[in-house]
């Protein structure tokens, strides 16, 4: 099989992918036996000629031929097959291994361990994402926060409740083997060519049910409201843990796929000694504007097409007078500023969007980097007392009832309050906002930050820095603000048997990044160890 990049189609012609790419290699259609659309990419650096860019799959009648007349062309080359997964451990395992954390990288190493006999047991500190769905929906309607049941804690994760965005920058194929087990749970099968595939949350949380399901056919166990209080530590090695203060489940293999919000067990893991360090993260606000205007900045003429969808931006700058990283992240085209605190007295901001993209604005976090030295001190938890300090902040600049604080764009470029939010949007925020001065619950080189890119930002997406724009504050979760040390073999280089996983360990940023890094996990598993029996 050949691979073949770079096929380009105007959005409106007519001409067909079989024709561009017998075009493109100089064959006749009837020398190609078999064609797959690998991904499908949008390209919009042309305003006035947008085209659509696939990575196609061949089989062609005579392939030693056609590589030997295309010697020179960079585009085309034979696929290699992706990698089979086998086990090779032989030491046995007393007890099944046990899995912390029902978000992407729990449910993977959770499924593939199941999947090969390992007869895993995932535990998840909040429930079901049915009766999770009921909490998060009182809390944003009423203000009422469950602290185990919220955006942060339950099965599948703070991704659940986003964009359901697949993007990666991570390069490995089994990617691929992540996307096709995402489709068999129901997700849509064009997440397997798209190059910025999303799901939407209102689907992922049926794609999470039937992971659930799958992993529990084969063998596994998963177990809700088993929040893990305790290790049990013997010379060194893991011997298990202890669920809610009162039941000892033994384990010698313990896979930590906590969350970057899970604090209450960071602090736990701090008095067991495992070994972490506190990490660069970012912080900021909600950026929102209609989604028409980011439409007509990245499509021009084009906005509108039924074949584009809302138009995304991935913005970034780096300010070498302030060291530091200006950048928009987790973009949600036609989608929602919603409230995602998992502790009481915060405020905290994150976005999301369903399938269908339709909100009619769009959102992302617009944040500045944070480094262990502006934390209060060098303990491994100070980030985490970082983050809660301007949580708290915006908590009370709310009004104390889960209320965020909110200032129009050009309110926020003057120093000033804003009086009232009539802007280019009604502010999607719920349980609501308050108009406020953003200024006073970041820090002042936060501000100076965002003050300095939004120019530039305007100019490579024209009307980002409308004064009528809404930010909201404050996002300060977007990754782990420590790391959990661990070695090549992705264990803990403290603790023998404990396998820090996925962005809670600090070692993914994004569904399919903490996916893939819980799959990593359970083929090191199954390096070392028998599938149980």
């Amino acid at each position: 099989m050949l691979r073949l990049r770079e096929v380009k189609i105007p959005i409106d012609a007519k001409q067909d992918l079989v024709k561009a790419v017998t075009k493109k290699l100089k064959i006749k259609a009837g020398e190609i036996r078999d064609l797959r659309i690998k991904k499908r990419a949008i390209d919009a650096r042309r305003k006035n000629n947008i085209k659509f860019v696939y990575i196609v799959d061949l089989i062609l009648k005579d392939e030693e031929k056609i590589l030997r007349e295309h010697a020179k062309n960079p585009y085309l080359s034979v696929v290699e097959p992706i990698s089979e997964i086998t086990i090779n451990g032989e030491n046995p395992l007393t007890n099944p291994p046990i899995i912390v954390g029902a978000g992407p990288a729990g449910l993977f190493a959770a499924l593939y361990l199941a999947r090969y006999g390992y007869k895993p047991i995932l535990l998840e500190r909040g429930p079901k994402v049915e009766e999770r769905v009921r909490s998060i929906e009182t809390f944003w309607q009423k203000g009422e926060l469950d602290p185990e049941s919220n955006v942060q804690f339950g099965e599948g994760g703070a991704g659940t409740f986003s964009d359901g965005k697949l993007t990666t920058r991570v390069r490995d194929e089994r990617i691929e083997n992540i996307l096709k087990d995402l489709v068999k749970a129901g997700a849509p099968e064009e997440i397997l060519i798209d190059a910025q595939p999303h799901i939407g949350t209102d689907l992922l949380r049926q794609v999470i049910r039937n992971l659930r399901e799958e992993i529990k056919k084969l063998g596994g166990q998963v177990r809700f409201k088993s929040k893990v209080t305790d290790l049990i530590i013997e010379d060194g090695q893991i011997r298990g843990v202890v669920i809610n203060d009162n039941e000892i489940l033994n384990s010698e293999v313990v896979m930590l796929a906590i969350g970057h919000s899970a604090r209450d067990t960071y602090e736990m893991l701090k008095r067991r000694g495992v070994a972490m360090e506190p990490k660069p993260f970012s912080i900021g606000v909600r950026i929102e504007h209609p989604q028409e205007i980011v439409d007509q900045s990245q499509y021009g003429p084009f906005a509108g097409h039924p074949k584009l969808g809302p138009a995304t931006y991935r913005l970034s700058e780096r300010l070498s007078e302030l060291d530091r990283a200006v950048y928009t992240f987790c973009m949600c085209p036609g989608g929602l500023v919603i409230a995602s605190a998992s502790e009481p007295g915060g405020v905290v901001t994150n976005g999301m969007s369903y399938h269908a993209r339709n909100s009619g604005i769009a959102n992302s976090a617009l944040v500045v980097s944070v480094k262990p030295d502006d934390f209060p001190s060098r303990d491994p938890l100070a980030g985490v007392e970082f983050q809660r300090i301007w949580e708290r902040k915006a908590f009370e600049m709310g009004g104390g009832t889960y209320r965020a604080p909110a200032q129009l764009l050009g309110d926020f470029l003057k120093d000033r309050p804003s009086k009232n939010l009539q802007g280019d949007i009604e502010p999607t925020y719920l349980p609501g906002v308050v108009a406020a001065n953003l200024q006073e619950c970041l820090p002042p080189y936060v501000v100076t930050a965002i003050k300095k890119v939004l120019p530039i930002f305007d100019r490579r997406v024209k009307g980002f820095g409308r004064p009528g724009t809404i930010l909201t504050g404050v996002e300060t979760r977007t990754s782990a603000p420590l790391r959990i040390n661990r070695n090549m073999e992705m264990e803990s280089i403290s603790h023998k048997g404990l396998y820090p996983l996925g962005e809670g360990a600090g070692y993914a940023g994004g569904i399919m990044s903490a996916a893939l890094d819980g799959l990593k996990g359970a083929l090191e598993i199954m390096k070392k160890f028998a599938p149980f029996d």
